[in-house]
C-alpha cells in the first residue's frame, strides 16, 4: 500500500488556508500533511520535478521539508485525523476489507468510532455494555456488537420452531415485544392484558378485565399502558421489587396504576419515548402526554380516524384514512402529509431507528416505503412498493434489516431491505418502483392476523383465533454458529496443509540440490579414475 507522487500530481497542504492568510510568514509543513489529488496510477517523482514543485509552492509562502532519499510513504503515515475522515466514507463491508490488509489498518479500522454510528442507525442503543477502551476485555467493542447483531439478523432465513401460547379466550388485537426484558404483552377482545416470557413461552401474569376491548399496548422498562374502545388509557408503573417489572395481578394501587380520560372515541394506537406518551383515536386526534405529570401537552388534529402512529425524536408519523402525516411534537405543527398514499385505509406503520425510513401497510395488501428528508423543509418521498399479501395489512414491525408484516390472509412476510438501501445509496433515481418479492413467507394461520412483533431471533404474532405464536429462529442461530466453527476449522486445516506442503517443497528442493551436487562430484571422481586406468593400460 505504498504510494509515491506522480510527476503531474498536484501537491497541496492539509488545511493551510487559515495559516496562509492570517500569518503571511512562511512556514514549514511536514510531509505527513501532503495530500495527493490524482486518482491515476502513481509513479515516482524525480528530484528535478520535486524541486520545481517545492519552488512553485514556495512562492505561495509554503515550504515543504524535502523527504529523505529512498523513503517510501504509506497510507498509515497520513495524519490520524485524515485517516479517520477517509474511513468515515466506507460502509461496514468495506471497512472490514480494509482491516484485513495489515495489522496497523486492522487496529485503525476495528477501533474506529464509525462502528458505533453503524450500530445506532440500525438498532438503536444496545442492551449490553460496551467498552470504550480498546484494552477492556470484559466488555464488547462496538465492532464486536455490530458483527454479532449482523450475524444474528441472518438467522431469519434458517430453520425455526413454533411455540404456541394459550390463555386468551377471544381474538387477540395487539402484541407488543419488549426486547430489552424479553417480555411479550398481549390483549384483545377478552379485555385482559397478559404478560409472557418470550424465551420460555410461558405466561407470567395477567390483569383483571379492564372493561373494554383493548386495541393497543405499549411498554418500556418503566411504564406499561393499554387503551381500547372505552376511550381511556390504563397504565402500570414499574415496581422495582418485581423481577417482571409490573404488578398486573395485584389490586389497584394508586401509586403504581393510573387511568387517563381525554379521548372521546376508541383508542387504536399507543407509543412511548423517553419523556412523552402518544395515543391515537378514532376521534381523529393524537394526544401527546407528559410521562411524569400525566398531563396532555398537545392535540394533533386529523381529517379521519387515526389508525397508527410511530414517534421518533421530536417528530411523530401517523396514518389517518389513506394519508400519512409527519408532525412536530413540541409545537404541534404539521410538517408533511402525503394525500392518497394508497387505495383504501392505511392500517399499519413502522419506522427505522434513524427515522429516515417509514413503512406503511393498508387495505389493498401492499407495503410502501417512504424516505423522510428534513433539510430546510420536511418532505416525504415514496421509494419502494411490495405487494406480498392478498388481504389488508394490519400490522408492521421493523428491526434492521427485516420488515415483518401480518395480514388478514393468515400469512407473515419477511422483507430484507439491505439490498434496496444499497441500490438507493449508489443511485440517484428518485422515482418509486416495485422491487423483488419478500425473501420469506410464514404460513400456518387460517384466519386474520391482527398484530406482529419482532425481537432478536423471534417473531411473535396473534390474531382472530386467540392464540399467540412465537416463531423461534434460535435453532437457526445455533446451526449457523456450528457451520461457522466448522468453516473456521476447515480454513485452519487448509492453511496448515499449505504450510506443510511449502516446507516439504523447500526441503525437497534442498535435497534435490544436494543430490545434484553429489552426482556431479561422483561423475567428476569417476572421470579422474577412468583417466588413471587408461594411463596404466597405456603403460
Amino acid at each position: 500500500m505504498e504510494f509515491e507522487c506522480q510527476r503531474d500530481t498536484k501537491i497541496v497542504s492539509k488545511d493551510t488556508s487559515t495559516n496562509c492568510f492570517d500569518n503571511p510568514q512562511t512556514q514549514k509543513v511536514e510531509p505527513d500533511q501532503l495530500l495527493l489529488s490524482n486518482n491515476r496510477k502513481i509513479e515516482s517523482l524525480d528530484a528535478n520535478n520535486l524541486k520545481s514543485a517545492l519552488k512553485s509552492n514556495g512562492k505561495l509562502g509554503i515550504h515543504f521539508i524535502e523527504p529523505l532519499p529512498n523513503h517510501s510513504r504509506s497510507f498509515t503515515d497520513l495524519p490520524p485525523a485524515l485517516v479517520s475522515e477517509i474511513l468515515n466514507f466506507l460502509d461496514p463491508k468495506e471497512l472490514g476489507i480494509v482491516s484485513c490488509v495489515s495489522t496497523s489498518l486492522y487496529r485503525l479500522a476495528s477501533e474506529h468510532h464509525v462502528w458505533k454510528e453503524f450500530y445506532f442507525e440500525r438498532w438503536g442503543h444496545p442492551a449490553t455494555s460496551v467498552s470504550l477502551e480498546p484494552d477492556c476485555s470484559n466488555e464488547k467493542s462496538w465492532k464486536e456488537l455490530f458483527v454479532e447483531r449482523e450475524f444474528r439478523s441472518k438467522t431469519y432465513m434458517g430453520r425455526y420452531s413454533i411455540d404456541t401460547m394459550y390463555g386468551h379466550k377471544e381474538a387477540v388485537r395487539t402484541v407488543f415485544v419488549l426486547v430489552s426484558k424479553k417480555l411479550v404483552f398481549t390483549s384483545g377482545y377478552d379485555q385482559i392484558v397478559r404478560m409472557w416470557d418470550m424465551e420460555e413461552g410461558l405466561s407470567i401474569a395477567y390483569s383483571k378485565p379492564l372493561g373494554c376491548t383493548i386495541r393497543a399496548v405499549a411498554a418500556d422498562s418503566r411504564l406499561l399502558v393499554a387503551g381500547g374502545t372505552g376511550g381511556f388509557i390504563h397504565g402500570w408503573k414499574v415496581n422495582d421489587q418485581n423481577p417482571h417489572l409490573f404488578d398486573l395481578r395485584s389490586p389497584q394501587n394508586l401509586d403504581t396504576e393510573f387511568r387517563l380520560w381525554e379521548h372521546v372515541g376508541p383508542i387504536t394506537c399507543l407509543a412511548l419515548d423517553f419523556t412523552k406518551m402518544y395515543s391515537g383515536s378514532w376521534d381523529m386526534t393524537i394526544r401527546v402526554w407528559d410521562r411524569s405529570s400525566l398531563k396532555c401537552l398537545n392535540v394533533l388534529l386529523h381529517n379521519d380516524w387515526v389508525w397508527s402512529l410511530v414517534p421518533h425524536d421530536t417528530t411523530v408519523g401517523s396514518t389517518a384514512g389513506n394519508c400519512v402525516y409527519i408532525w412536530e411534537t413540541n409545537s404541534g405543527c404539521q410538517l408533511a402529509v402525503t394525500g392518497n398514499a394508497r387505495t383504501g385505509n392505511v392500517y399499519s406503520l413502522a419506522r427505522s431507528h434513524t427515522g429516515k425510513l417509514l413503512f406503511t401497510g393498508g387495505e389493498d395488501g401492499s407495503i410502501h416505503m417512504f424516505e423522510i428528508n428534513r433539510n430546510s423543509k420536511c418532505s416525504v418521498r415514496k421509494t419502494a412498493t411490495w405487494v406480498p399479501h392478498s388481504g389488508p395489512v394490519y400490522s408492521l414491525a421493523f428491526e434492521f434489516p427485516w420488515l415483518v408484516s401480518a395480514s388478514s390472509d393468515g400469512k407473515i412476510s419477511l422483507i430484507d431491505v439491505r439490498e434496496l438501501l444499497k441500490t438507493k445509496k449508489h443511485s440517484s433515481c428518485s422515482s418509486s418502483k416495485n422491487v423483488e418479492a419478500p425473501q420469506r413467507m410464514l404460513h400456518g394461520f387460517k384466519c386474520n392476523l391482527f398484530s406482529v412483533g419482532i425481537g432478536f431471533d423471534r417473531i411473535v404474532c396473534a390474531g382472530e383465533e386467540g392464540v399467540v405464536r412465537i416463531w423461534n429462529f434460535s435453532q437457526a442461530l445455533d446451526i449457523e454458529q456450528r457451520v461457522r466453527a466448522l468453516r473456521g476449522k476447515r480454513v485452519e486445516n487448509r492453511m496448515r496443509r499449505r504450510k506443510i506442503q511449502a516446507e516439504t517443497s523447500v526441503r525437497g528442493g534442498q535435497e534435490a540440490q544436494c543430490s545434484v551436487a553429489a552426482k556431479k562430484d561422483q561423475d567428476k571422481n569417476g572421470w579422474h579414475s577412468k583417466r588413471r586406468v587408461s594411463g596404466k593400460l597405456k603403460a
